[in-house]
């Protein structure tokens, strides 16, 4: 035990020395609750801690009498605190050697210990460990013992801790007994902090500053002391508002920026858009193309917005693009007229290919050119079933024409099934025309 305390001891040593003064408790005093166990401290020393812990003898409050104790708290620094504690209660105290008095009298203890905590005041909730020296009163004995024990300190609010306290009281004198020492209590700050005193100083009279024209801009600093002006242009006037003083603007009158001396940016071909975005600032244009007209790229009169062959002239009612001979449009035509599937499939038949061959040249040479293939049927049947043989069929045609090396970017395939019919359904001349694929050539 006396290990223990030289250890303690040490710690606390340390702490003094190294310890800052941040959250060092000031003066406080205290009230306890408590409970003496001089039961369990008598089976501890008897029969060891395995034997106490196992019969649960060191928790129950019958064997421990309570009492009140007052104590007296000062910081000696951060980390460690002193105690002072006096605490009476009536017991039938056992001492060693003497017969046990049939009534209870009262044990006055008073005991001087220091806690070092493991955390500061300012922290809500620090363990400490605690350790010092005693002595006791009761009836004519008198005796000195060691406490050591551990804690538990719960900053409440403004400088008010509830303080846990669990101790070991060993004996150094024969009048005093082993026993433990159980507290809960309250410790409040009773000092007041010290308040710097405030410092007078003479204030000196000072000639109150002068400002002719009332502006507000002391004329020391009034670069216009005659005329109302803004403080944030040195007291000149500004009647535009746009932060350059009437005297330096030549659009006093007009908002402007400083590189034009206080006019606005100019906007020389009156398009909307100034001289310092427009790209084009003698040419009226429009924002997008940066104050240029629209462009016109191939030179054809129509501008490249509305030209899906920017870079082929051709006449505005084909978008801009050139016209496709009538020839050329009839040979696909008539290949479109001589394509020929098995009954009620999408597989082309073989008589087919002279004609689409046909098509295949026509798009080769002329690279810019596109096809929409379209298929359709009869209304022999159910209409999903056509809907999806249409599209089978003018995918099977687009198929043979990526397999004649044309890319397949140039051509787009749709089935309409029986929904365009071009004949009378009711004859089978008329189902026979419906029953088609058409190719639609095109270069846009």
């Amino acid at each position: 035990m006396k290990k223990i305390l030289l250890v303690i001891i040490g710690l606390g040593l340390i702490v003094t020395s190294f310890g800052q003064s941040e959250a060092k408790k000031r003066s406080s005093f205290g009230i306890h609750f408590f409970l003496n166990d001089f039961r369990t401290a008598s089976n501890l020393r008897s029969n060891g801690l395995s034997s106490v812990l196992k019969s649960k003898e060191w928790h129950k409050t019958q064997y421990m009498t309570a009492g009140m104790a007052v104590s007296y708290l000062q910081g000696l620094n951060d980390n460690l605190d002193f105690v002072g504690t006096l605490s009476g209660s009536f017991i039938k105290y056992p001492v060693p050697g003497k017969v046990v008095m049939t009534n209870p009298s009262l044990l006055l203890e008073g005991a001087a210990t220091v806690n070092l905590k493991l955390l500061t005041d300012k922290y809500w909730v620090s363990p400490f460990l605690t350790a010092g020296v005693g002595g006791s009163k009761y009836r004519g004995y008198y005796g000195a013992f060691i406490p050591v024990g551990v804690g538990m300190q719960v900053n409440l609010f403004d400088e008010t801790f509830l303080l846990l306290n669990s101790q070991y009281r060993i004996p150094i004198t024969e009048n005093a007994a082993y026993h433990f020492y159980h507290s809960i209590g309250v410790a409040a700050n009773i000092a007041k902090k010290k308040e710097p005193k405030p410092v007078e100083v003479p204030i000196p009279v000072v000639e109150p500053p002068k400002d002719r024209d009332g502006d507000g801009v002391l004329d020391a600093d009034d670069k216009c002391p005659d005329v109302a002006g803004l403080a944030s242009l040195q007291g000149c006037p500004d009647r535009d508002g746009d932060g350059i003083t009437d005297a330096d603007d030549k659009c006093p009158d007009v908002a402007g920026i400083a590189r034009y001396q206080g006019c606005p940016i100019p906007d020389t071909d009156k398009d909307g858009i100034n001289d310092e975005l427009d790209k084009c600032p003698t040419v009226p244009g429009i924002a997008r193309y940066q104050g240029c007209p629209i462009p016109d790229t191939d030179g054809d009169g129509v501008n490249d917005e509305e030209d899906k062959c920017i870079n082929e002239k051709g006449p505005a009612s084909n978008f801009g693009c050139p016209v496709i001979s009538e020839e050329i449009i009839k040979k696909v035509n008539r290949a479109a007229q001589n394509i020929f599937f098995s009954t009620g499939s999408s597989k082309l038949l073989a008589k087919s290919f002279p004609k689409l061959n046909e098509v295949v040249t026509i798009l080769k040479e002329n690279p810019t050119y596109k096809v929409n293939i379209d298929g359709h049927t009869d209304n022999t049947g159910k209409a999903d079933k056509n809907q999806t043989l249409s599209e089978a069929r003018a995918a099977s045609v687009k198929a043979y024409l990526v397999s004649k090396a044309v890319d397949e970017g140039r051509l787009t395939s749709s089935g309409f099934g029986q929904d365009k019919p071009i004949a009378d359904n009711k004859t089978a001349a008329g189902r026979a025309k419906n029953r088609r694929v058409e190719m639609n050539l095109r270069n846009y």
